[in-house]
């Protein structure tokens, strides 16, 4: 049996690898484009199977060629169509257009594709060299050798040039001296002796031209020239005065839907930069190559049709024409996407594509269908509605949420568990704890989604350009950045007769990631026990809103560390510090076999009549960094305000909060996200930087008078 397997390895290995590693491509041309449409852990673990297995694929059959040509001496037709699949090997290396890098940290891994590279395609040349001249498919095997080339090579300078130290100094511009300072002080002494009056100082015009923005392919243009201005964001890049005006003047005077339409595109030009062949193929010498090799693949089609094949293997030229009608197929669907891309839309007036009447209709069709769902409901859409959400959108127009007391109670020992479903219980979480699986498991269970609804964006907008109209001056705008939670209740509490020292502890006097649990628990008790007047619309929305940014904020602090990194402190520590806390207490007081919203706002009930007459650290002291009774005190403090005052202090304070953790995470762990989905606070820290609100800014002499008189 097993001599009958290794014979039947040694005749179809390279036959079954060649063809697998075409699917491999097929496969990441075509699902590699929703990983940004998607923030599903398992869709995006299985293309990141298959970005890794491509290359290992291709790899591996171009060495199983090379080892079969060592060890056969004679040459006949098999060998030669062996020689002829090699070229397609180094085609399937260079990858499909729709990605380069799987994460961003792959960029930086240039050199070493360099050197696969090199290394492939003297591989490839020995290969073929060793053939000749007996080899009857020589002129076929030269022409896939330069298209696979061709191909290996804008992949390696693609991952090149999207490399975060090659995309600082590309930011670099030419040195500018600025005016001549020894002749303006010669003219000014001039002037002075004979008494001219000086020339004042001529502030440059915004050049920005306002165009109509209700247009979607408006608005892609209006996108990529902010992407322009603004991609230097990634490496920190600092902006001038002019740049700052022209985009507040922008973004400060549209709407939330039309803002969120530009900022959606332009993250879309960012994924594109970084993570696909876009900067590489959209350039005169990227158009010229991809040229050549898509009519290297034809002319290799067309000469081996019209050769005599007799002699070679039915299977092997099946699996050849298999792959040459694959590699076109690959080229054909690359070119559809492009024509059909937000950088085409961009570029059409450049191109002369916008005069085209019947190319500008087919393209505002395929801009409709990638407009922003808000919210609608999944279950009400028709096929093609859910088919347009799933295949068109720029990014999963979503909110991942997480609950610290719907986790707390379901993670809690279940004490009417038989003996063995509990041993086997624990086991599980031991061994899943071990292989570092649990973090994953935790997140496939208790992570939902919740859409992000119009209202719920217009109102961060909203709040967002109150910000910006503060931010006029460079101080004011670090100030904004700085603050999370307590410039609200300072500026509303004259206003609403509360007193802001009250909740002052929770938020000034704590760190970030200790007030975020405090406000998301105490968000959670306040919602699950205080009802509202339905008929007040305000209030009603913006209790929605609190419960959803509280989840939201939460996912963030717990589940993506990274993106939170810039105000996380030890917020792991209290996370688990408070969850061991809650799993204890819900223990004792929480009875089992409820519902699931009865059994929360029990749970919620129960901690609200604990007596918290004394602060918790007084009795618990230091060691312990839970936070939940404190949060129960807060909650308690916020249940004395009348409702409508509680629900704008609370949403107020959650968009300070967000937006407080979105200029504070690091740019490369923004943009490290788009690869997955995108997040809300990814669009809260570009929106900001348009608003002219952070650090972004350099102002000089003049200019920051300039600023000021705003």
């Amino acid at each position: 049996m097993s001599n009958s397997i290794k014979k039947l390895y040694d005749e179809w290995s390279i036959q079954g690898f060649v063809l697998f590693s075409l699917s491999l491509q097929i496969i990441l041309i075509l699902f590699t484009p929703f990983r940004k449409r998607t923030g599903n852990v398992m869709v995006i673990s299985l293309i990141w199977v298959a970005y890794l297995l491509a290359d290992w694929a291709a790899i591996f059959a171009l060495g199983l060629i090379s080892r079969r040509q060592k060890y056969t001496q004679k040459f006949d037709d098999h060998a030669d169509i062996l020689v002829f699949w090699a070229p397609f090997l180094l085609l399937h290396l260079g990858g499909p257009d729709t990605v380069t890098a799987f994460a961003l940290e792959d960029n930086a891994l240039w050199l070493r594709h360099l050197v696969g590279l090199l290394s492939q395609v003297v591989t490839s040349t020995i290969i073929f060299g060793q053939s000749l001249p007996s080899n009857k498919l020589w002129v076929h095997t030269l022409l896939l050798f330069v298209a696979g080339t061709i191909k290996y090579g804008e992949r390696t300078y693609a991952l090149f040039q999207a490399n975060l130290n090659t995309f600082r100094k590309s930011m670099l511009q030419a040195p500018e001296p600025g005016l001549n300072y020894a002749e303006l002080m010669e003219e000014f002494e001039r002037r002075k002796f004979y008494n001219i009056p000086q020339a004042g100082r001529r502030v440059p015009k915004s050049n920005f031209i306002p165009l109509d923005v209700d247009s979607t392919a408006v608005q892609v243009r209006l996108a990529y020239h902010f992407f322009k201005m603004f991609k230097g964001l990634i490496v920190d890049h600092i902006f001038n005065i002019h740049e700052r005006r022209d985009s507040r003047d922008f973004f400060g005077r549209r709407s939330a839907e039309v803002v969120l339409n530009v900022v959606a595109v332009e993250l879309n030009f960012l994924y594109t930069v970084l993570y696909t062949k876009a900067v590489v193929i959209r350039s005169i010498f990227g158009y010229f190559a991809r040229f050549i090799s898509s009519c290297a693949v034809v002319a290799a089609l067309s000469t081996f049709y019209s050769i005599d094949k007799h002699g070679f293997g039915k299977i092997d030229v099946e699996i050849t024409y298999t792959l040459l009608f694959g590699a076109i197929a690959l080229d054909t669907i690359a070119l559809f996407m492009m024509a059909f891309s937000d950088w085409t839309v961009a570029l059409a007036s450049t191109l002369q594509l916008s005069r085209n009447k019947r190319w500008r209709v087919i393209n505002i069709y395929f801009l409709h269908l990638k407009k922003i769902n808000w919210g609608e409901d999944i279950e009400s859409m028709s096929c093609l509605g859910r088919a347009r959400r799933i295949l068109f959108r720029r990014w999963h127009e979503s909110l991942d949420t997480y609950n610290f007391i719907d986790y707390s109670l379901q993670e809690r020992s279940k004490k009417n568990l038989t003996p063995l479903n509990y041993f086997f219980g624990r086991i599980l979480i031991y061994v899943s704890e071990k292989l570092g699986l649990k973090d994953f498991y935790d997140r496939m269970k208790y992570v939902s989604k919740k859409p992000l609804t119009k209202k719920l964006w217009v109102f961060i907008f909203d709040e967002l350009k109150k910000y910006s109209d503060f931010a006029r001056n460079p101080e004011n705008a670090r100030r904004i950045r700085s603050t999370r939670g307590y410039r609200v209740l300072q500026n509303i509490s004259g206003i609403i007769g509360i007193e802001s020292s009250k909740f002052e502890d929770y938020i000034a006097h704590v760190d970030c990631d200790e007030s975020l649990m405090l406000w998301h628990i105490a968000t959670d008790l306040c919602y699950h026990t205080h009802t509202i007047n339905e008929s007040d619309e305000d209030t009603s929305n913006r209790r929605e809103f609190c419960k959803i940014l509280s989840d939201y904020m939460l996912y963030l602090l717990v589940m993506q560390p990274t993106m939170m990194s810039g105000v996380a402190g030890i917020g792991q520590r209290t996370f688990r510090d408070t969850l061991a806390d809650a799993k204890r207490f819900f223990n004792e007081k929480v009875d089992l076999g409820q519902e699931q919203d009865q059994e929360h706002k029990q749970a919620c009930t129960r901690i609200l009549e604990v007596n918290t007459v004394v602060k918790p650290a007084k009795v618990k002291g230091n060691r312990s960094k839970s936070v939940l009774f404190d949060a129960c005190i807060l909650a308690k403090e916020l249940g004395k305000l009348e409702g409508q005052k509680r629900w704008k202090i609370m949403s107020e304070v959650w968009v300070e909060l967000l937006s407080y953790a979105a200029s504070h995470c690091k740019a490369n762990a923004h943009v490290a996200q788009l690869s997955k989905g995108g997040e809300l606070i990814t669009f809260v820290w570009l929106l900001m930087a348009h608003l002219g609100i952070g650090d972004h800014f350099q102002y000089f002499g003049f200019e920051r008078a300039e600023i000021s008189s705003e």
